[in-house]
């Protein structure tokens, strides 16, 4: 055994005890809820005084079984929600007795409630108020029938006791809030209490070892690009390893997206650095945001060592790694300590899809100059800086040096580009699915400023169950469980390729209205093929140089590593002149025949 087969075995094993270890704090951890915790978290005297009497039988006990403590937790706030639905909601009794019984036209007064809500006691007081703040509309209204007005009162109870929950309960949005942060809060024992050692021996000793794998592997031997043995390999060609890899990260997103409270104690081992960041305690997204960041710390490294030869590349991977450590990660937590809105300067709609959800408008709107300055700088890029950067440069300039999703793409997703298709049939699916996905989201975002701008009059609830949908197929379950889960099954640009909104604008800005292209020498070209397999982004490169014709499509994002694996210098990344971007395709060379289509 040489000595860098040896750093290899070690690294690799003090990389897997790391892996072994951050697993295993997810069973390392003791729960225990107290009264105190629920109140804060509910920030509501009249909530917390119907609620926690259904938490009697959870609050200070110690639960050692994780799925069993949230599991009893969610029982608990449905049984909750039930109890305080019932006690609180207007019933059918009570419809009829405002509706009353009469086959002439009659008028409705509020004051009826005075005496179908009577009483003195906080149940009718509630019922009397809340219909008046509904309902208070019918009062002088005059009605058909008894069954018209019973149409109404119907409709005007729909909502009442749909929203019960908000001011007595714990409604959706309530839970959704502060149900991962309650588990996270009710974990005691030995992760808490040792979250800043097990931050060190999970993360900086793991990066060390997954450094002296990488390292020694493209530091022997000559400079230049090693794709020995790809093909042979149970990582990168969808083997068992590839396919255990893939399911883990797959695994992981649909826990960060949907189950995260079940991910509690990874988020408490970060709390050290959150707190020295933003002054805050570690969530899910602080969680996935330091991961992200290590993951293209450390593959960018490895890109460094595999593509040391070339200047193109190394530029490329420092301006990605720059852009998501402290663009995407450090400075956003650093605004929040400065109680400044939390905000990436280099995310752009429509991949930053919520820009014009009105929660961020008004939040913006609500932090004076800066938060104009966001507004403006959001917009800005959007109208000004998509087009002019992209026409000098191509979509390069953002999806393979300044986005997180490439920049991740570029680094974790290097050793699987090969796993693309190049097919003719993906092209076509690629091309409707793209920009499928790019028409749905300046629908839901016109939809969304509609309501925004008329208060809700024109649309009213559409915008909503738009913004759902939008956020879980597309936000969530593409760009994360697919775009990313499925690096090691089908290739590191699925998201990218197939999904992101903001590369199909860029596609249609490049493909008509840019300088950039990747010029053949199609006489040179002796059809090795290495830059169609190398193409993470499936397009048949070969076929172009074949032909001595420039490539121009949409979906290129100008990584360069078509040209790097080419034996024979037949392409070339250009930025000229619009001017004969759209050549003919020729036999041979440059003055070769050309081919009448």
């Amino acid at each position: 055994m040489t000595f860098k087969t040896l750093i290899k075995s070690v690294g690799l094993v003090v990389f897997l005890g790391s892996l072994g270890l951050w697993v295993a704090t997810l069973f390392l951890g003791e729960y225990r809820l107290t009264t105190q915790t629920l109140e804060e978290l509910l920030g509501d005297e009249t909530k917390a005084k119907e609620v926690l009497p259904y938490f009697s039988g959870v609050l200070d006990q110690t639960y050692t079984n994780k799925f069993a403590f949230i599991g009893t937790v969610k029982s608990t706030i449905k049984d909750a929600n039930t109890g305080i639905t019932d006690k609180y909601q207007i019933t059918e009794a009570e419809i009829d007795a405002l509706a009353g019984n009469s086959e002439s036209e009659i008028t409705f007064a509020l004051s009826l409630t005075e005496t179908v809500f009577a009483g003195e006691g906080e149940v009718p007081a509630f019922k009397r108020k809340i219909f008046a703040d509904y309902g208070g509309w019918l009062d002088g209204r005059a009605f058909a029938s008894s069954a018209d007005l019973r149409g109404q009162i119907e409709g005007t109870v729909g909502y009442i006791n749909a929203d019960i929950l908000k001011t007595r309960g714990i409604d959706k949005y309530t839970l959704k809030a502060i149900k991962v942060d309650m588990i996270k809060r009710a974990t005691v024992g030995f992760v808490p209490d040792n979250n800043a050692l097990l931050s060190i021996i999970i993360f900086i000793v793991g990066t060390i070892g997954a450094l002296m794998y990488i390292l020694p592997k493209f530091t022997d031997g000559p400079e230049g690009i090693k794709h020995n043995g790809i093909f042979h390999s149970a990582m990168k060609s969808q083997g068992w390893l590839g396919i255990l890899t893939g399911s883990f990260l797959i695994g992981f997103y649909i826990l960060l997206y949907w189950y995260a409270e079940y991910i509690t104690e990874w988020t408490i081992i970060l709390d050290p650095l959150s707190m020295r960041l933003s002054g805050n305690g570690a969530s899910q997204w602080f969680l996935y945001g330091f991961l992200y960041t290590v993951a293209v710390l450390v593959m960018g490294i490895r890109m460094y060592t595999k593509y040391r030869h070339s200047k193109y590349q190394l530029i490329r991977t420092t301006s990605v790694m720059f852009f998501q450590t402290a663009f995407a990660f450090i400075i956003p937590e650093i605004l929040v300590r400065m109680n400044q809105p939390y905000f990436d300067f280099k995310n752009i709609w429509p991949l930053d899809y919520d820009f014009f959800f009105s929660f961020n408008l008004k939040e913006l709107a609500a932090n004076g100059g800066i938060g104009v300055f966001m507004l403006g700088w959001g917009i800005a890029l959007i109208l000004v800086g998509v087009p002019v950067f992209t026409y000098f440069f191509g979509k390069r300039w953002y999806c393979s040096w300044v986005c997180g999703c490439g920049g991740l793409a570029e680094t974790l997703g290097d050793p699987y580009r090969q796993l693309s298709d190049k097919s003719l049939k993906a092209w076509k699916v690629e091309r409707i699915l793209i920009h499928s996905v790019l028409v749905f989201a300046v629908v839901m975002t016109s939809v969304t400023l509609i309501n925004f701008f008329t208060d809700g009059r024109m649309l009213g609830s559409l915008t909503e169950p738009v913004q759902e949908v939008y956020g879980f197929a597309i936000g969530s379950a593409f760009a994360g469980v697919i775009g990313t889960g499925f690096y090691p099954l089908m290739g590191n640009r699925m998201w990218c390729r197939f999904g992101c909104p903001l590369a199909a604008y860029l596609g249609i800005v490049q493909k008509f209205k840019s300088r950039f292209r990747i010029t053949t020498n199609g006489g040179q070209c002796i059809s090795c093929g290495n830059c169609s397999t190398y193409c993470e982004m499936g397009i048949d490169v070969r076929w172009y140089a074949q032909r001595g014709q420039n490539i121009i499509r949409s979906s290129c994002v100008g990584c360069g590593v078509c040209s790097q694996v080419c034996p024979r210098g037949v392409l070339k990344l250009e930025n000229k002149e619009e001017k004969g971007r759209f050549n003919e395709p020729i036999l041979i060379g440059n003055d070769g025949v050309k081919v009448t289509m």
